[in-house]
Parts: structure tokens; sequence; C-alpha cells
């Protein structure tokens, strides 16, 4: 069933293409944030952005502190990114006031 969803949702081109804006608007608001927080990231072509944190594992406790979860990525030799969905606006929103509060803490 679940397959066969798929294969529907990839051929109803209105549902793809709000789809694409929704990834691109929220794209665009993780990256207007980063940059306002002085954050290194690498450009994505994806749902989602990693994002240069020096204290990275950290900061993902502090996330997860606040109901909020992202993937570390030191498994992928990478320590000092994390990469976080795009997600809706709402959501893409709530990460970035939560991300604000633990850089500051």
């Amino acid at each position: 069933l679940a397959l066969e969803a798929g294969l529907a949702a990839l051929e109803d081109r209105d549902y793809l293409e709000q789809t694409v804006a929704l990834n691109n608007r929220g794209k665009q608001q993780l990256e207007a944030a980063f940059n306002q927080l002085g954050l290194n990231f690498i450009p994505s072509q994806g749902n989602f952005i990693c994002v240069e944190i020096e204290n990275a594992a950290q900061v993902n406790t502090g996330l997860l502190a606040k109901g909020v979860i992202v993937r570390p990525l030191a498994g992928y030799q990478m320590p000092n990114h994390l990469r976080v969905s795009i997600g809706t606006e709402a959501e893409n929103a709530r990460f970035i006031e939560a991300l604000t509060q633990v850089l500051q803490d």
C-alpha cells in the first residue's frame, strides 16, 4: 500500500509543486536564521540542512531537552555538524527559537 501511495503522490504534479515550494520556503527560513546566528551551513538541495556548530553534541542535548530532535553527524566524521530536517514554517520557527535559546545558555 505504501508503494502505491508513493507512486500516486509522484504522479500528482500539484502535490509535488506544493511540496517543493514548502521545502524551498523552509530552506530559506532556516538559512536566514543560520546567517543571523552567524552559523555556517552546507547549502542543501534536499529536505534537510547540515549546520556547523562548534559544540554540536552539547547543542543536540540542549535541543532534546526542549523537545526538538535533530541528527548529530559525528558518526559521519562531522562532529561539529547537526542535520536539521526542513519542516513547516511553524516547525522551523520552533527549532530556531530552541536553537537560539540553547546557544545563549
